[in-house]
């Protein structure tokens, strides 16, 4: 990981300044690892709003709980601000082939970035991505195989370079100004690879030696889906590191993810934060997701959804109290996964329904 004088980020940076900096990610320049101004390549991420579900809430036994949407950065997740970083930084190193394996956000989020950098990317997916993903890639001129590319590419995935992680942190520093310097009592995080959860503990260890808030920590719980629940095994059998979950498998594409490289750091996290890891079914992250719609409107992607879910569970076995402050993250945009949420908009052939009124699609 990218390490800082922090000592000296001290006596020359203060939070009270933070505000007259830019709306983005990049209000946090001094604790991330572009040196030249010139590197940055931004499409405007960052600053997603911290919204109170007052009425969802209610529902769940959790008045205080909030919601981080990160489905409203720059291509629909907060993939974008690892790549961001990840990016600048390969503008600054001078690279100029980039690539990167993914399940779908991380791939867009790359292929969006590099285009706005003026860099090849290649991107390896599956052939069951979102359709939404693979569209986007080939909209930002990135070639899509499902082969890796040969070599001269510089490998962005996750914990194969230190600056996807820089960018992930901002989500900590960005929590903690939003909520005046004091976090929250719990945080759940939708676990594929875990780089968003790790990222956070870095910033707040980093706050922490700023002098910008105390050593009190936020419960961090991980949320899987039940066919894909590697670090849920690990975290209940006391294990420093995941199995491979065989035959992956769920809805949440960026939860299928059998055996993150980071596993025995996001462990490591749960368990300094006294948090926990919680799987929940499929069925049960689509009609949650359904419900934040319905009752806040906000259309969260299936993974941010299974956080919803989780805190239900999690409030009702007692380990989450209805007085605790909860700040669920929402890590991407519902409408990048209509295949997903469609399973509970079924459509009647030759119906008025299906036909929209004729305005959408003919009769």
């Amino acid at each position: 990981m990218a390490r800082y004088d922090l000592e000296l980020v001290r006596r020359s940076w203060s939070r009270e300044w933070i505000p007259n900096g830019p709306p983005t990610m990049w209000r946090y320049a001094p604790v991330l690892p572009v040196a030249k101004p010139a590197s940055i390549v931004s499409l405007g991420e960052g600053m997603t709003p911290l919204i109170r579900a007052r009425r969802l809430g209610e529902r769940i036994g959790a008045p205080q709980l909030w919601i981080k949407d990160e489905g409203q950065n720059p291509t629909g997740s907060f993939k974008a601000r690892g790549l961001a970083c990840a990016v600048s930084m390969a503008v600054e190193l001078e690279i100029r082939k980039v690539a990167i394996v993914s399940e779908g956000n991380a791939a867009s989020a790359l292929a969006a970035y590099a285009a706005a950098a003026g860099i090849e990317a290649h991107i390896v997916m599956p052939r069951d991505v979102p359709q939404s993903n693979f569209i986007e890639c080939l909209a930002f001129g990135a070639r899509v195989a499902e082969d890796g590319p040969g070599e001269g590419w510089f490998h962005m995935g996750a914990f194969h370079e230190p600056y996807r992680i820089e960018g992930n942190k901002t989500m900590g520093y960005e929590l903690a100004e939003q909520m005046s310097w004091r976090l929250p009592d719990a945080i759940l995080w939708p676990t594929g690879g875990g780089a968003g959860l790790i990222g956070m503990w870095k910033a707040f260890e980093e706050m922490e030696a700023l002098g910008w808030i105390t050593d009190r920590r936020p419960k961090m719980i991980a949320v899987q889906a039940e066919g894909c629940r590697p670090v849920v095994r690990a975290f209940e059998t006391g294990a420093e590191r995941c199995e491979a979950w065989p035959d992956a498998a769920t809805v949440a594409s960026g939860l299928r993810v059998p055996k993150p490289l980071g596993d025995f750091l996001i462990l490591r996290v749960l368990r300094s934060s006294g948090g926990t890891a919680v799987a929940v079914s499929d069925a049960e992250l689509l009609d949650a997701g359904i419900e934040l719609a319905s009752q806040e409107g906000i259309f969260a992607a299936p993974e941010g959804a299974a956080c919803v879910a989780a805190a239900r569970k999690l409030l009702a076995s007692g380990f989450l109290q209805p007085d605790e402050q909860l700040v669920i993250y929402n890590t991407g945009a519902g409408m990048k996964n209509l295949e997903a949420y469609s399973t509970r908009f079924p459509r009647q052939a030759s119906s008025e329904q299906d036909k929209l009124g004729g305005l959408i699609t003919p009769r």
